[in-house]
């Protein structure tokens, strides 16, 4: 059988936030793997062994979005989990490509959420 996945993926994702241990309670409340968790950093694992590191950091009031977007196999499931698990999210927009939402984190940083449209196994 020849290999369908693609050679490359993304390893590391970095992402800063007020508060380590909150923001690595909230990605692990989100269904990604806790590997580290110390003052200085949170490391957790997201299918297909990409990792976000979670770095500390005075972020101040302004409103920022993520520099990265997250992607759900069932996008109704996800949005009906985290409004219920308290966590802000907007209306699930429909389009063509993708269904999405905007998923607020603890420190007000925006996080784009999209429905899923991988070709193939992951």
């Amino acid at each position: 059988m020849t290999e369908q996945r693609p050679g490359v993926w993304v390893g590391h994702i970095v992402q800063e936030v007020s508060n380590i241990e909150a923001g690595a309670t909230f990605y692990e409340d989100l269904g990604m793997r806790r590997v580290e968790v110390n003052e200085n950093v949170a490391v957790l694992e997201l299918r297909g062994g990409t990792h976000i590191v979670l770095l500390p950091a005075d972020l101040g009031q302004d409103e920022r979005t993520a520099s990265f977007d997250l992607m759900v196999d069932d996008i109704d499931a996800a949005w009906t989990r985290w409004n219920e698990a308290g966590y802000p999210v907007s209306a699930i927009e429909r389009g063509t490509i993708h269904d999405k939402f905007t998923l607020t984190d603890p420190d007000g940083t925006l996080i784009p959420v999209n429905s899923s449209h991988v070709i193939g196994v992951v």
